[in-house]
């Protein structure tokens, strides 16, 4: 019985000898791997960034009756290619004939009333040329009167032609070439500048042999742009194609909401595969003006109070404050007063490294 007890004790050392062995085995520390390092270079970075974009009209505008009348023909319709200056629609005012009738009698009857007028006092100035036939207060009289008929008849002329001016609204015309992409009336339907047929344009009109591409910059990448630099866009319904265009115009200011820069470029479209309203994707090559350093995102660390990279001094690690600025690929660019050419950097920082490590060769 002693035996039987004895040997599964001697076993159990054994067996607590052997653990302890391999504990001692996995203890052991690993070697370190060498922190792999590189030299600070400047360069100038060429990123791209995509932003939506929306095609309008070179010009475009909506039409509306000026006076309240019906409309008594129509001239054109959707799709319609119509030349500045021609007839669009013929509206009907019959109180505007009735007006410019009466302003007319009223025109002819000061015209008649001022020949009168100026003939007496000519013939009055001529006798007057006698002495003593005329008085002078009657001379003045005279003179008073053709005075006020004239008056009289300007005010008639200027209200004949105001009546006419407002019987030539009933014609409306096209104020430049381009097409009829919208029509809300028909034949019969009362417009005007107030009321229910103020609601919705006659007819909207653009101009789409030429477009304007507008987008919208963000503030980070306003500083890369020029005038007449080369863009790049597609557009969803022709995904193969690729068109250009050049930066026309800038709104020079930022948007205060969006916080960007409005940026618009003028596109030729004579065959007409463009259609105002298309939203577009638009290619912005951005050059940098000048070198800067660019290094590989994983030896920037984001903190929590700011962006640093690893620099190497004297074989120990030192943390230095940079400021990021456009990504591109693996690389990005940073700012800081307190880097050189040629500095060792660490290649993949991280938050353990603190200051004064030494570096692991």
């Amino acid at each position: 019985m002693k035996k039987l007890t004895l040997l599964p004790s001697a076993a159990l050392a054994l067996l607590l000898l052997y653990s302890c062995g391999e504990e001692k085995k996995e203890a052991a520390p690993a070697p370190e791997t060498p922190t792999e390092t590189f030299d600070l270079q400047k360069q100038k970075m060429e990123s791209e960034v995509r932003l939506p974009a929306e095609l309008q009209g070179f010009r475009q505008t909506d039409i509306y009756a000026k006076v309240a009348s019906f409309v008594k023909e129509l001239k054109v319709d959707i799709g319609s290619q119509v030349k500045a200056g021609q007839l669009l629609i013929v509206l009907e005012a019959p109180e505007i004939s009735s007006q410019l009738a009466a302003a007319e009698s009223r025109l002819h009857s000061a015209e008649a009333v001022y020949t009168a007028t100026n003939a007496t006092y000519n013939r009055i100035l001529e006798t007057s040329k006698v002495e003593g036939t005329i008085s002078k207060n009657d001379l003045d009289v005279s003179l008073s009167r053709k005075s006020s008929d004239y008056a009289q008849l300007q005010a008639a002329k200027a209200a004949y032609r105001e009546i006419q001016v407002m019987q030539s609204y009933l014609q409306i015309r096209a104020p430049f070439d381009g097409v009829i992409s919208a029509r809300n009336v028909n034949t019969g339907a009362y417009v005007g500048p107030a009321g229910a047929g103020s609601t919705a344009p006659l007819f909207t009109i653009q101009d789409q042999q030429k477009l304007r591409l507008a987008v919208s910059v963000p503030e980070m990448y306003t500083g890369y742009l020029n005038d007449n630099d080369a863009v790049q866009f597609k557009v969803i319904p022709l995904p193969n194609e690729t068109f250009t265009a050049k930066i026309a115009r800038r709104s020079g200011a930022l948007d205060q909401k969006l916080r960007s820069e409005r940026v618009e470029m003028d596109v030729i479209n004579k065959d007409k595969k463009l259609l105002p309203g298309m939203v577009a994707e638009v290619i912005l090559k951005l050059s940098a003006k000048d070198s800067t350093f660019v290094v590989p995102k994983t030896a920037v660390v984001t903190g929590s109070e700011s962006n640093y990279v690893i620099a190497v001094n004297g074989n120990k690690l030192h943390r230095t404050s940079v400021v990021k600025g456009r990504e591109y690929g693996d690389n990005v660019e940073i700012y800081s007063d307190s880097l050189s050419i040629n500095q060792k950097l660490v290649k993949t920082a991280s938050e353990e490294m603190r200051n004064g490590d030494p570096l692991t060769k």
